[in-house]
């Protein structure tokens, strides 16, 4: 690593997966200082708070709910699906803080998530072959030259549509919408109608009786304003570095440089490389990072990396996801979480049962995951936290509150024939809304029983 960093250090460095096929580059230069002039999406005092709660996870005092779109769209660019989205983040969050007994950091994939890493560079169908489908901020899904051609005036419209959503999340996250009354009666009609609603009216009957007692002392959303709003906050995966380089921004107060397009970026396990462009420029950046860990990652290149992204060992600055696979993460997780263990490293452990998961159905060819799957990789990852001494710190999903059908299982069962009644996602399968709520409910038991030995057992 060199020692003097800059915002446009990165590009000295080998970049994998960002477009380098734009038609003009002249005009990508041109939306790039455009960019950099505009106001920031996020103030670098609300990463820094993002920071501190995070710490509070590495230190085991709270658990991190991350979540939300694979890829965002300008198609489906809606007031109605923010809502749904942020809705469901919280109907989650009130049933983990509950079993969990900690309270839970909100993150939304969400104002920025729109570029994706793709295996192959092109796409061919019937003999004809064109660059592959990126994310709305680079090119568009339709099979035909002039739409799967980079456009950086792209950028400037997933500007403008973080701006919105960023928007709208603030004013439901801070007028009322997200008050705790209001967010337990939404989950009470989801238990109603679940298959399984005997097995988790247990837990939303003593959320209600916690609520009626908090009201007969006197503690009210009008007497206590927090139960009335939530600190609610963005991430995306920082992989257009020419855009995260526009929005880096020397904050006034502290002197540090920020990344203003969202509170959290992280770094995907595809551009993770110790010498490669992500890296640079996710170590100069004082916002919490991420960083995705996959099956092939070994210790030693895991305590490289956690040196170069946080070499003071700062608490909630680094957080590392994950992803194996409910086949290999047994194998995989207990040594790297052994590794941060016995090196003191400050890190948040979280999981992201999403990616590891991912199978190509046999007769639609729909891109599916398996409920089941998801869940067996979550509980493996707090049964192995338990075991190592490792606070088991949060989950990362894909998720929607549309009712899609991407997804395989749940309590409703969906089959691989149900895939294609509502497959909407522009990359990858998503957790419907009625399968995010019921993972967070066996999450739930899960954590419970793990709080209270002996019992919680159904979630075995």
């Amino acid at each position: 690593m060199s020692e003097r960093w800059t915002p446009p250090s990165w590009r000295g460095r080998p970049a994998r997966h960002i477009p380098t096929d734009y038609p003009d580059p002249a005009v990508l230069t041109r939306v790039e200082a455009e960019l950099a002039r505009m106001p920031p999406l996020v103030f670098a005092g609300e990463a820094r708070r993002l920071k501190s709660l995070l710490a509070d996870v590495a230190a085991g005092k709270a658990f991190l709910l991350q979540g939300g779109d694979c890829a965002e769209s300008f198609k489906e660019f809606t007031a109605d699906n923010i809502r749904d989205t942020f809705r469901l983040i919280l109907q989650m969050a009130v049933v983990l803080t509950f079993a969990g007994g900690k309270p839970v950091v909100k993150v939304g994939r969400m104002a920025g998530q729109f570029a994706k890493p793709r295996s192959e560079a092109t796409e061919t169908i019937n003999g004809v072959t064109l660059p592959s489908y990126r994310g709305d901020n680079i090119n568009g899904m339709e099979f035909e030259p002039a739409a799967r051609a980079p456009d950086p005036e792209r950028l400037l419209k997933a500007y403008a549509q973080s701006s919105s959503t960023l928007n709208l999340l603030r004013a439901f996250a801070g007028g009322g919408y997200a008050d705790l009354h209001n967010i337990h009666r939404w989950t009470l009609g989801f238990v109603e109608d679940s298959p399984q609603a005997a097995r988790y009216r247990e837990l939303t009957d003593k959320i209600s009786e916690a609520l009626t007692f908090m009201e007969a002392i006197g503690v009210t959303p009008q007497t206590h304003p927090d139960l009335h709003r939530v600190e609610f906050f963005t991430c995306h995966e920082a992989l257009l570095l020419g855009f995260e380089e526009a929005l880096t921004r020397v904050d006034s107060t502290s002197g540090d440089w920020y990344d203003v397009s969202a509170h959290l970026l992280w770094i995907g396990e595809r551009t993770r490389q110790l010498d490669g462009a992500h890296v640079e420029f996710a170590r100069g950046i004082r916002n919490p990072v991420g960083l995705k860990v996959g099956p092939t990652l070994e210790p030693d290149e895991l305590m490289a990396l956690i040196d170069a992204l946080n070499p003071s060992n700062e608490p909630g600055r680094l957080t590392l996801y994950g992803r194996f696979g409910s086949d290999k993460i047994a194998a995989r997780l207990p040594r790297l979480m052994r590794a941060t263990r016995d090196e003191g490293r400050a890190v948040v452990w979280a999981i992201d049962p999403m990616h590891g998961n991912t199978l190509k159905a046999g007769n639609s060819g729909y891109k599916t995951r398996p409920f089941d799957r998801i869940l067996s990789e979550v509980r493996s990852f707090i049964e192995i936290a338990q075991a190592e001494g490792v606070h088991p710190g949060g989950v990362h999903l894909e998720m929607t509150g549309q009712n899609v059908t991407e997804c395989l299982g749940g309590a409703r069962a969906l089959t691989e024939g149900d895939l294609g009644d509502r497959y909407h996602t522009h990359c990858d399968p998503r957790l419907n809304g009625e399968q995010a709520l019921e993972l967070a409910f066996l999450v739930a038991e899960k954590l419970k029983s793990q709080r209270l030995p002996g019992l919680g057992q159904a979630a075995e």
